[in-house]
């Protein structure tokens, strides 16, 4: 048996554990280097136990920040995920509605908007010919 990504088939799992107040934010077995920096530049902690075998990795959500911060934390979050082609899920009674749609503004407005390609010049017919080389 896995953890929360794993056996719902998701990239993060946003949840609070049972009988505790900490957020964690879990990845699937073996998630990619991409995915885990991804979370720690959000302002997720990254915890992690090497074992003589696997090393296992999740992120928390900082225990220093008050609940509502913790859970705004969380939530702002998401858009960048999906934007990065993420699957995520977060518990109800995390989610944050104003700080997602703050967030998601915030990604939308740094989402660098696709360059239209021109087509290239015309070649000019006063510019010289490369030469061939021949052996």
């Amino acid at each position: 048996m896995g953890n929360r990504a794993d056996d719902y088939g998701t990239d993060v799992e946003f949840y609070v554990k049972a009988l505790t107040s900490t957020i964690y934010a879990a990845t699937p077995t073996g998630a990619s280097e991409k995915l885990l920096a991804l979370l720690d530049r959000l302002g997720l902690e990254r915890q992690e136990v090497r074992t003589g075998g696997p090393v296992y990795v999740w992120h928390t959500v900082p225990d220093h920040l008050s609940e509502v911060e913790q859970k705004r934390l969380a939530t702002r979050a998401i858009p960048a995920l999906l934007v990065a082609g993420y699957k995520v899920n977060i518990d109800p009674d995390l989610f944050d509605e104003p700080a997602y749609q703050q967030a998601e503004r915030e990604v939308r407005a740094n989402k660098p908007r696709p360059v239209r390609r021109q087509p290239p010049p015309a070649a000019s017919s006063s510019c010289p010919t490369p030469s061939r080389r021949t052996p």
